[in-house]
């Protein structure tokens, strides 16, 4: 069996001013998303699912999917605010997606074997889509809680230059198993390393070799069910009302560790990662890129050798 890589592809991009999954930024003109299904396929996935929404299906498939579908497996499913677990509705006024935790969830019908999921507009490194396929696929665990993996980078690698970001901070134990999840908002960069702000404005200073999740998870299907389950608490909570609460995996497996009905292994790596979160990220993602080209690390145009 060879691991699916889920896309979540769905976002708004409300700070970037855009579609960032569709903006260019290799050379010849790829995507993010194209070096990390790239990296997949390197990897041994046979597989590649796009979390999108409706409303830019067409120019998604034409950019995106069209690419990839001679040479891997490619299924498009939709984040809508509708499709929830049953006995709810979309409150009256919600117009805000419902977050990564649900547009996970959204996938339930189109995988049935291992996954990674990760962000359109995030690059992984190749060493995350190796490791986490050599993870998924390995012999199962005798233990009853789900076995699931998160790559981890230090968090000094992850943070941006022009505006703080928010981050979920790990804690790992000495086997390298994740022990808590926290997201912490306002993190920058500091002279001696980085810092973040608490939600009662106290500012708390990192060394730099903090773990952080980027959102690269490899989980197997029964993460849906227990989606589902969070879903409905999360629903229930709101009461009916709108509210701009979102369903976040971090928060998810978070829960899970506490449970103790999941159990996550934290892989390392030496690779880099970047993303784009505001439009002052570009230029720097586009110069990272063209070197890794330079250097041979990837064709151009990336779909030539595959």
């Amino acid at each position: 069996m060879s691991p699916t890589l889920l896309v979540l592809a769905a976002g708004m991009g409300s700070r970037y001013g855009g579609l960032k999954q569709l903006d260019r930024f290799g050379p010849s003109g790829e995507t993010i998303m194209d070096y990390s299904v790239y990296d997949a396929l390197a990897a041994g996935f046979s597989k590649v699912v796009f979390v999108i929404r409706r409303d830019f299906e067409s120019a998604f498939r034409a950019a995106v999917g069209g690419k990839y579908e001679s040479r891997v497996s490619v299924e498009y499913v939709f984040q809508e605010l509708g499709d929830l677990p049953p006995g709810f509705t979309v409150p009256s006024g919600r117009t805000k997606p419902w977050g990564t935790g649900h547009a996970i969830w959204c996938a339930r019908r189109a995988i049935a074997e291992p996954f990674v999921s990760i962000n359109a507009d995030d690059y992984y490194g190749k060493t995350a889509f190796k490791s986490a396929a050599e993870y998924l696929l390995r012999p199962p665990s005798s233990e009853h809680a789900a076995d699931y993996c998160m790559v981890g980078y230090p968090v000094l690698q992850t943070l941006s230059e022009h505006a703080p970001v928010t981050r979920a901070i790990c804690r790992v134990d000495e086997s390298g198993f994740l022990e808590t999840l926290a997201e912490c908002s306002k993190l920058e960069r500091t002279e001696d390393g980085g810092q973040y702000v608490d939600s009662a404005g106290k500012a708390h200073l990192l060394d730099g070799d903090e773990v952080v999740s980027m959102n690269f998870w490899g989980f197997t299907p029964p993460l849906f069910g227990q989606l589902e389950h969070h879903l409905t608490r999360f629903l229930e909570s709101l009461r009916g009302a709108p509210g701009t609460s979102e369903c976040l995996i971090p928060t998810v497996i978070d829960e899970l560790l506490k449970a103790e009905t999941a159990k996550v292994r934290v892989l390392p790596t030496s690779d880099a990662w970047f993303g784009v979160t505001h439009p002052e990220d570009k230029p720097t993602v586009t110069k990272t890129i063209g070197e890794m080209v330079t250097r041979g690390e990837y064709p151009s145009p990336i779909w030539e050798k595959v």
